[in-house]
């Protein structure tokens, strides 16, 4: 299967072992010298050792690679103590990926190993394995990847209300629906928590610029993923992740929503090719959004 993974330009690595030592799943090992990967199985993905990373060796790539274990990852952590077990917890509370932190909280209670729970939830570390999920996006890393592509997942603000001025009722400023990122399909994951039983907006680059409320009434209380079919490249990239989205994820719903124009077109192609070759079907909404903004069709296809 195709996931996001850690990828090791040993050229710039130093052999400093900061990220063997930030990687509490133990997929990292220092082999003459150099980080390597020593098992797929335990890399989460989700790039803590970016973060600590000195001179930016490390990067995440999408490609070929053995499914995440987390019971396996569970039982090669427990020998080290509970100082790691926490560690790995807070990693996966903080990524927001509540399905594998139940999945670790239920194995270790029925196996009778006692953690502190507390510390998950209370904590206010800076590493980036114990980074809060809505920290602000800066760009003041040192050389370990870009913050842009890390997985998050956040409630948004709430529906703004309206107040009284001169006796005239004024609307406050719009406030964004978006509850995840990243939202461009080539950077996120398809299996991230956001995506679990989701319904999910498949949207054509343009089409929030166009729109004027598009975050009210297309984007709330939905997962979003955003591509061009006539622009971006790699798109076998895409099917690959809308069909894990569809079967790995099992999402609710697809609404797929583009402009007008014709190269639009490959947006529903694509999602419609990704449902057959799953083999599940999902109820798909198609919506075509004219170029001044107005809503020229709404459908279910």
């Amino acid at each position: 299967m195709k996931r996001t993974i850690i990828k090791i330009d040993e050229e710039l690595c130093n052999g400093c072992e900061a990220c063997v030592t930030g990687c509490h799943e133990g997929a990292l090992q220092m082999i003459d010298g150099k980080a390597r990967m020593v098992s797929e199985l335990f890399c989460d993905g989700l790039g803590a050792c970016i973060g600590d990373c000195p001179v930016g060796a490390i990067t995440l790539e999408e490609r070929e690679a053995e499914p995440y274990d987390e019971i396996a990852t569970l039982e090669r952590i427990i020998p080290k103590g509970e100082k790691t077990i926490i560690a790995h917890l807070k990693h996966l509370k903080d990524h927001g990926e509540t399905d594998y932190l139940k999945q670790a909280v239920g194995y270790l209670k029925n196996k009778g190993i006692n953690v502190d729970f507390a510390q998950v939830h209370n904590h206010s570390g800076a590493s980036c394995a114990t980074k809060p999920a809505v920290a602000p996006l800066q760009h003041n890393h040192s050389g370990g990847g870009c913050p842009g592509s890390r997985e998050m997942s956040f409630s948004p603000a709430a529906t703004p209300s309206f107040k009284m001025v001169n006796t005239q009722e004024q609307a406050a400023p719009a406030t964004s629906q978006l509850r995840q990122w990243p939202v461009q399909l080539h950077l996120l994951n398809p299996e991230a928590a956001y995506f679990k039983n989701a319904d999910v907006v498949f949207a054509a680059d343009c089409v929030a610029y166009s729109i004027a409320d598009f975050h009210d009434r297309l984007l709330t209380g939905k997962s979003l993923a955003i591509a061009c079919p006539k622009l971006d490249t790699n798109q076998d990239v895409y099917l690959d992740k809308l069909k894990s989205m569809i079967l790995n994820s099992q999402i609710n719903t697809l609404t797929v929503v583009v402009m007008e124009v014709p190269c639009c077109g490959g947006m529903l192609r694509l999602a419609q090719k990704a449902i057959a070759e799953a083999g599940r079907k999902v109820p798909v909404k198609l919506i075509v959004v004219g170029i001044k903004g107005e809503i020229l069709k709404e459908e279910w296809v």
